[in-house]
């Protein structure tokens, strides 16, 4: 069985969406945008709640963890099984043993490409997505056990905080690992995309590069989204893309609210810039 996964990882709202855009506009060389509402094809969620219930061969509750876990690495071998070079998986649980379960195995792991986004902007995207009130969400991102609720579609994903997800992903592991900020690939997109390309052994080619990052870009999917909608849009929000810019704390984020995750998470903010040293 191989070691086919490359996991695309991240908190929720950080970018993951972005760059499973930017890999199918890649990999399908089209002239025109890929419709965002079959990126899936190109990178599929360890969370559906489908392959769940085909393992167990029977309905489950999506959100409860004696159900869910046991059926994981199923799940996963699932995937590999199909002895392709590379499986994309979407992921955003913690690289981390969840009630007993090893969430992100090495056996089925070829490489992993980590997303971080400035927890300050990134709670307001995360808020909205899940219809929380901001305070909600500067508490959940927080707190080792959060988590999001599973669904008719979704399975529950383990979260931890923020500074717990990003540090479990971030630590040595016996696999390839590339980490990137949402805002250096805001700032310098052909550098940072040319970086994954050459993570998961794809040619870099500048003209088809560039084409795939003017297709993926904030502006297009927007374009789409309110033309077709998205299929990834949760019911708690209006829309998915709403803003995608740096720095949206500084007008949007109560100060009471960023002194709060600047304590919560000063460390890890400082180890990635996002604080000074």
């Amino acid at each position: 069985m191989k070691k086919s996964i490359i996991w695309l990882a991240s908190y929720p709202k950080s970018g993951n969406t972005w760059m499973r855009i930017f890999l199918a506009n890649y990999l399908m060389n089209t002239n025109e945008p890929m419709p965002i509402n079959q990126v899936h094809r190109f990178g599929m969620g360890d969370t559906i709640a489908k392959t769940y219930q085909m393992v167990a061969g029977r309905p489950i509750d999506t959100n409860d963890p004696a159900q869910i876990l046991p059926l994981r690495d199923k799940v996963l071998r699932g995937i590999v099984g199909n002895n392709a070079d590379i499986n994309f998986v979407k992921t955003h649980n913690i690289r981390r043993v969840a009630f007993g379960v090893n969430m992100i195995p090495d056996q089925y792991t070829r490489s992993s490409i980590y997303i971080l986004r400035n927890p300050l902007d990134m709670v307001l995207s995360y808020a909205r997505h899940h219809g929380l009130t901001i305070e909600a969400a500067v508490h959940a991102i927080g707190h080792s056990d959060n988590a999001t609720s599973g669904d008719a579609n979704s399975v529950a994903t383990f979260l931890g905080s923020w500074s717990e997800h990003v540090n479990s992903w971030t630590a040595r592991a016996p696999y390839p690992q590339l980490t990137i900020r949402y805002e250096d690939m805001l700032a310098d997109p052909v550098t940072h995309f040319t970086a994954v390309l050459e993570q998961i052994g794809v040619p870099v080619d500048e003209t088809r590069l560039k084409r795939a990052i003017k297709h993926a870009s904030f502006k297009e999917a927007k374009r789409q989204e309110k033309k077709h909608g998205f299929i990834e849009k949760s019911d708690s929000a209006d829309s998915f893309f709403t803003s995608g810019k740096a720095g949206s704390w500084k007008t949007d984020l109560a100060p009471d609210l960023a002194e709060q995750i600047t304590k919560d998470h000063r460390a890890t903010m400082k180890r990635y810039g996002y604080l000074p040293s």
